[in-house]
């Protein structure tokens, strides 16, 4: 193992001479054995090697695993710190998942004692079957092949640079070495739970991929190493691209561009330029909330000769007028007053301004509707709705209408007083299409056999509360 980690090093132009090495240490075999074989490489190029390792107050274990890794490291002669973190506590204020919550705060301790030893090295323990798993699971749910790319081998991190040499070796080459050395590490038992995406792959994917290919770890990594590559070129590209055609209102988080002049780029920097948009508009990406869905919705816009408005999730537009083409934030365009709510999570229950109600929750039954509920069947392809007031133009499809009418006519013809139309709201995908004008019109909702689950929207008056 040794010899390939060694030669991987080099193939990556890694030189450890007069380095400061920090080694993120969990007491598991991946880490532990990192730990052992370069703390022994080390020793000739005259480096400077610590570990850390973080306790994320998750496990009843943890305790005990540090004592391994200190008994490790003073075997080894190598200093080691630790660092508690409140994973719970995190998890809750900022409002992620354990999971995240947990890598998050290992990487700000990792960052803080990179600045403290001043550390040109943080290396960590990510093997080849990391590396597969990882790809098998962006393929599963990637839509670009921006997303398909796995677990870098370097990158930039607090002043230094992350690396993992062991991303040229197996899991059982490395469990071959502990045994070898006899380093007896920790066991996390909840590896073999395969209720986790990753573990169900590991243990019921991997190994049939093996069969086929007994290197399948060697061939991942050059995979992502071409995909990564790749990637950098076209991004690369399609920064000049952005720089060239955008006109940046910073102030007012206003993009505009000539829709001409980008329709001159080939399609995947089209897709690409649009990414670096919502980059640059969202402080952070949504992964829950955007999907291929949206960027075909501008793919298509922008070739073809509609004008047009599409919502995008945080109230994001993207408008289409003519030559054209304006993403901005409609909660910053609106009229003070006017109204607008997105729904991303399920159940819910929105108070409009005049004080009745919309409710949103699942249902397993296809129930009869009246005009204050609307039925969807459940599908992936609606990843938000908005509610709101409706605007100048708005149009709709419905049922028993050959193509679409104009909001302000229905109104009309159902002789709705002109005090009352502002109490008028709408529900909207997130393709800016109307699907329901509440108390009046449904649009064409097409159900199937196949159809098990709904998403049920009920309209309930103030004063029948």
């Amino acid at each position: 193992m040794k010899e390939s980690v060694v030669h991987f090093l080099k193939r990556h132009h890694i030189q450890f001479k007069g380095r400061n090495i920090l080694i993120g240490v969990s007491g598991g075999p991946d880490s532990i054995a990192l730990l052992h074989m370069l703390s022994n490489y080390v020793k000739n190029e005259d480096a400077y090697i610590e570990a850390i390792i973080v306790n994320h107050q998750l496990r009843e274990e943890a305790k005990k695993d540090i004592e391994y890794v200190r008994e490790m490291c003073e075997n080894l002669n190598v200093p080691v710190s630790s660092d508690v973190v409140d994973v719970y506590k995190y998890s809750k204020n900022k409002k992620v998942s354990i999971q995240v919550a947990a890598r998050e705060l290992r990487y700000k301790a990792f960052e803080r004692k990179m600045r403290e030893i001043k550390a040109d090295y943080l290396v960590l323990g990510h093997h080849g079957d990391d590396q597969i798993e990882t790809l098998i699971m962006n393929m599963a749910r990637a839509a670009n092949s921006s997303s398909l790319v796995g677990i870098p081998f370097q990158r930039p991190f607090s002043g230094g640079m992350i690396i993992r040499p062991l991303l040229s070796v197996s899991k059982a080459e490395i469990n071959a070495y502990c045994d070898k050395y006899q380093l007896n590490p920790q066991i996390d038992a909840s590896n073999e739970d395969t209720s986790y995406t990753r573990n169900d792959i590991r243990k019921n994917v991997i190994p049939k991929l093996r069969e086929r290919n007994s290197l399948l770890h060697l061939t991942g990594q050059y995979l992502n190493e071409t995909l990564m590559e790749d990637e950098l070129f076209m991004v690369t590209k399609a920064k000049k691209a952005f720089e060239k055609l955008m006109f940046l209102n910073g102030k007012e988080n206003i993009v505009k561009m000539d829709v001409r002049e980008l329709k001159k780029y080939e399609r995947p920097l089209q897709r690409r330029i649009y990414r670096l948009t919502l980059d640059y508009l969202y402080e952070e990406i949504l992964p829950n909330s955007l999907s291929y869905k949206h960027e075909e919705s501008f793919l298509q816009l922008i070739n073809s000769e509609q004008n047009k408005v599409i919502d995008f999730p945080r109230y994001l537009r993207l408008e289409k007028s003519y030559s054209q083409l304006l993403f901005y934030f409609a909660k910053k365009k609106n009229d003070v007053g006017f109204f607008q709510k997105e729904i991303q999570e399920i159940p819910a229950e929105i108070t409009l301004p005049n004080g009745d109600q919309l409710m949103v929750s699942y249902s397993e039954d296809l129930l009869n509707e009246n005009k204050f509920s609307f039925i969807l069947p459940f599908k992936s392809n609606v990843f938000s709705f908005i509610v709101r007031q409706r605007q100048a133009g708005d149009k709709m499809k419905y049922r028993g209408l050959q193509g679409t009418k104009k909001i302000k006519d229905i109104l009309i013809d159902e002789k709705i007083p002109r005090h009352e139309r502002e109490h008028t709201y709408l529900l909207v995908d997130d393709n800016g299409e109307i699907l329901w004008l509440i108390g009046l019109r449904k649009s064409m909702v097409q159900f199937d056999s196949e159809d098990k689950s709904y998403i049920l929207f009920t309209y309930k008056l103030k004063n029948k509360l």
